[in-house]
């Protein structure tokens, strides 16, 4: 495996775990009469004014691209439409921390109105993504051990998806702040488990079933030698017996 594909689950990881604290960081440095339980993490980073929010969400988009590139390098299933869905969550997040939303109580603009239109591409894409790769991570030998978990963080992430639906139609925006941040905590939590076992298998090819797992060109072609050398073998005692 060269040093590229390597570096790829490095930088998702990084970018995924700077994002959180960030994000959480950003919490407290904005206006304290912000009520975070009834004021959308968007909202929130327009009374930013480190931008802190912003950039946790440019980083966390470049990070999930990085995720997709060390996933197709490596041969992950996720071609299709999880690959798809993973790349419009990776771009409406950098196009969502570009172009802000407007203040509290103000009217959309049109920037407001694609920041909008964004996030709630974001949103949908991720839990999708993940429920699609459910199936062919439980098929794959090496991503079958965190298949039953992505699938339990999709579950969280649709279930989030509905609340946060009806909190922003028919609820009237009660506690959407709140709905907002668990959903975007599955979400996340989705892609650390993902680039966490993507880095994992990338260090180590003995996966936790205790099972050496081939991983890369260069592991194909060892265990590609190593059966038609017990083959051989194989061939040989026969021989000598008979």
């Amino acid at each position: 495996m060269t040093a590229v594909k390597r570096l790829y689950p490095l930088i998702a990881c990084a970018s995924i775990l700077f994002s959180v604290v960030a994000v959480v960081a950003g919490q407290f440095g904005p206006d304290p009469y912000l009520d975070p339980l009834n004021v959308t993490i968007s909202e929130y980073a327009v009374s930013d004014r480190g931008g802190v929010t912003e950039v946790a969400m440019a980083v966390l988009g470049v990070g999930s691209l990085a995720l997709l590139a060390g996933l197709r390098a490596t041969g992950a299933p996720v071609r299709g439409m999880p690959e798809w869905l993973l790349g419009v969550w990776s771009g409406a997040l950098m196009v969502a921390a570009l172009v802000p939303t407007t203040p509290i109580g103000a009217d959309l603009d049109l920037a407001a109105q694609v920041h909008r239109y964004v996030s709630v591409a974001a949103f949908v894409s991720l839990p999708a993504a993940g429920a699609l790769l459910v199936p062919r991570l439980a098929s794959d030998e090496r991503w079958k051990p965190v298949a039953r978990v992505v699938e339990w963080v999709a579950l969280a992430g649709g279930f989030g998806l509905l609340a946060i639906t009806y909190v922003a139609m028919p609820g009237e925006r009660v506690m959407i702040g709140l709905v907002e941040r668990l959903l975007l905590g599955a979400e996340v939590a989705l892609l650390g488990v993902l680039a966490g076992w993507l880095l994992w298998t990338t260090v180590s090819p003995r996966l936790s079933a205790g099972r050496l797992v081939p991983f890369g060109d260069r592991g194909v072609a060892r265990e590609r030698e190593r059966v038609a050398a017990g083959s051989a073998l194989g061939g040989a005692s026969w021989r000598s017996a008979a």
